[in-house]
C-alpha cells in the first residue's frame, strides 16, 4: 500500500504530467542502486556527455511512466548521438516499482533525486572518457538539474520545458485551468497548501487521494522553489521553452531567464511539453503517447550547438 502511495504521490507531481541505431552503442551501467544507460556515438575520442533527467514522477530511462509514453529522453539521446554527443539516461526512482534499496517509501525526499543525479555526475566525471560533461533536465528534471549543479561542478546546464515556480504553486495552477466542480477543486487546493506548510491532510480530500504517511515526501517536492538557486549557477545555461506547452506556461520561461540573466533563450511556438511540434489541442495531447514522433529538430540543435560550443558563456 505505502509503494503504491508513493508512486502515486510521484505522479501528481506530473499530473497536470542494446542498440538504439546502426551506429550508436548502448551499454546498461549501475551507479549504486541506479539503472542507467550510456550511449557513446562511433569514432569520437572523449565526446561531450550529457546527463538526461526526466520529468515528474516515476519516469523511466527513456522518459515514459505510467501514463504518457513519449519516449522523450530517447529520442533526445538518440538524436544528439548523431551529432556526436553521449548520453546517460537512467530510471527514477519508482521506475517500475519501488525498489527496496531505496529504504521505505514513506522516507522517500525530494533530496533524494539531486543524490542520485550527483552520483551519476561524478560517475561520468570520474571516468575520464568524456570531454565535458553537461546536465540537461526536462521539466521537474529541470529542478533536479538546477539543484545538481549547485552540488557539482558541471560545464553546462540545459533546462528543457523547466517552471519557475515551486511545483505545488505548478499543480495548483494546472488544476485551476481544468473544469473541476468548485466542490471538488476547493478542498484538493487548500489540501495541497496544507502539505505545502508541513502538515498531514487526514483523510485527504477526494481528487488527491495522498495517504497521510506519504504527504512528507511529497512536501518536500512541492515546496522547492527554482529561482534563488539558479541565481547562484555560474556555468553556461540554455533555457528552452515551448509556446504549446501545456503544463509549463511563457511566465516559467521568462522568469527562468530573468534569474539567469547570462543565460541563452530558445523559445519555439509550435513545441509541446514532451518536445514535438503539434499543431492544436487533440494533437498535442496525442502527442504524449506516440513514442514514434519525431521531437522538434531546432530544439535539438540548438541543445547540440550549445553543449559543443567553444565560449564560456
Amino acid at each position: 500500500m505505502r509503494r503504491r502511495a508513493l508512486l502515486l504521490a510521484l505522479a501528481v507531481i506530473g499530473l497536470c504530467g542494446g542498440i538504439t541505431n546502426a551506429s550508436a552503442n548502448e551499454t546498461q551501467i549501475r551507479v549504486g542502486n541506479i539503472d542507467a544507460f550510456l550511449i557513446t556515438p562511433p569514432g569520437v575520442e572523449r565526446p561531450p556527455v550529457v546527463l538526461l533527467i526526466a520529468g515528474s514522477g516515476s519516469t523511466d530511462h527513456d522518459g515514459n511512466g505510467p501514463q504518457a509514453k513519449p519516449a522523450t529522453l530517447k529520442k533526445l539521446a538518440e538524436q544528439l548521438a548523431e551529432r556526436k554527443i553521449a548520453t546517460l539516461r537512467y530510471d527514477k526512482r519508482g521506475a517500475g516499482g519501488w525498489k527496496p534499496e531505496f529504504g521505505k517509501p514513506e522516507d522517500f525526499r525530494f533530496k533524494d533525486y539531486v543524490d542520485d543525479a550527483v552520483s551519476l555526475v561524478n560517475y561520468l566525471k570520474s571516468s575520464g572518457k568524456f570531454a565535458r560533461v553537461v546536465v540537461v533536465g526536462h521539466s521537474e528534471g529541470g529542478l533536479v538539474a538546477i539543484l545538481t549543479a549547485r552540488q557539482v561542478q558541471i560545464d553546462r546546464l540545459v533546462l528543457l520545458v523547466t517552471a519557475a515556480r515551486r511545483q505545488g504553486d505548478l499543480v495548483k495552477a494546472q488544476l485551476e485551468k481544468k473544469q473541476i466542480p468548485p466542490e471538488i477543486l476547493d478542498p484538493i487546493l487548500r489540501a495541497i497548501d496544507s502539505i505545502m506548510a508541513g502538515q498531514i491532510v487526514d483523510p485527504p480530500p477526494r481528487g488527491l487521494s495522498i495517504a497521510p504517511a506519504m504527504q512528507p515526501s511529497l512536501a518536500s517536492a512541492f515546496t522547492v522553489d527554482p529561482i534563488d538557486p539558479l541565481k547562484s549557477i555560474d556555468r553556461p545555461t540554455l533555457i528552452v521553452g515551448g509556446g504549446r506547452d501545456l503544463q509549463v506556461a511563457r511566465l516559467d520561461f521568462i522568469a527562468l531567464s530573468a534569474a539567469s540573466p547570462l543565460a541563452k533563450m530558445l523559445w519555439l511556438p509550435d513545441m509541446n511539453h514532451v518536445l514535438v511540434d503539434v499543431t492544436d489541442e487533440n494533437d498535442n495531447l496525442a502527442a504524449y503517447n506516440q513514442p514514434e514522433r519525431a521531437i522538434d529538430t531546432a530544439m535539438v540543435d540548438a541543445v547540440a550547438a550549445f553543449i559543443q560550443a567553444d565560449d564560456t558563456r
